[in-house]
């Protein structure tokens, strides 16, 4: 599920009911979680900004009703960057609740994207950023290099970083995550995960676990006595993980 703020579902109409299944339906973000957490699928949500209320969505994932994945925009982490980009700044808080989520979900994955070279943004305050990363550890991570666009107030804001500082920037951010995202599916080997098949070829076929969002996270290969079929759900065995993927051997066969 995905939206340009999918945490803030229902704002605009006043979070007004709606009858769904046989009864009213508030359109508000646990509502329409709780709800689509009855199918019996896979729900992943997307685009989902760190409001207060997001905390109630977070047993229903411990109880798997909807997949144990958020992705939230996070952008920065330095307090002066993020005032500028009109985003609010009490990271602080917001790893004390990352810390409260895996308390309550322990294998959340965390996926989150971040800007580097944003109009003002000081070598200290990139360091800041890497501590961050490095402290709240997670799980997917992307990162894009601030581009000035035509008209935009951002350009206006505080002088332009370097074209060059942004490229270094950029190359030390993902070299960190890197390193943090190999340590997280490290943990993964000898577990056994439930992998939905997306494509099957000789000896190995390429799915996705929970923790992977098609397209934008890593894959899990898996091997099999028996052919596998698109679509299906496989437990596998993790035996093995590099930088972005796992590897393993389906089970229960």
């Amino acid at each position: 599920m995905i939206s340009q703020d999918t945490s803030a579902y229902g704002l605009d109409i006043k979070y007004a009911a709606s009858p769904w299944r046989g009864r009213e339906l508030r359109a508000k973000f646990i509502d329409l979680a709780t709800a689509l957490g009855e199918l019996g699928i896979w729900v992943r949500l997307h685009y989902v900004y760190p409001y207060p209320h997001v905390d109630q969505v977070i047993p229903l994932m411990a109880e798997r009703k909807i997949l144990p994945y958020l992705d939230i925009p996070f952008q920065h982490a330095a307090p002066d960057v993020l005032k500028r980009m009109k985003r609010p700044a009490a990271q602080e808080k917001t790893l004390e609740r990352i810390a409260a989520w895996r308390a309550i979900c322990p294998d959340i994955t965390l996926r989150s994207t971040f800007i580097v070279g944003f109009p003002g943004e000081t070598e200290a305050d990139f360091e800041y950023l890497l501590q961050w990363l490095e402290d709240a550890a997670l799980d997917r991570v992307g990162c894009f290099k601030y581009e000035p666009v035509r008209g935009a107030v951002a350009n206006d804001l505080a002088a332009a970083v370097p074209d060059e500082v942004k490229e270094e920037r950029w190359h030390r951010f993902m070299q960190a995550q890197q390193k943090i995202s190999t340590r997280r599916l490290k943990r993964k080997v000898g577990t056994r995960q439930q992998v939905i098949i997306d494509e099957v070829g000789s000896t190995v076929a390429k799915g996705r676990s929970m923790a992977d969002a098609p397209e934008i996270d890593g894959a899990v290969y898996v091997a099999s006595r028996r052919p596998l079929r698109v679509g299906e759900i496989a437990t596998v065995k993790i035996e093995r993980a590099d930088e972005y993927d796992l590897h393993g051997t389906a089970v229960g066969f």
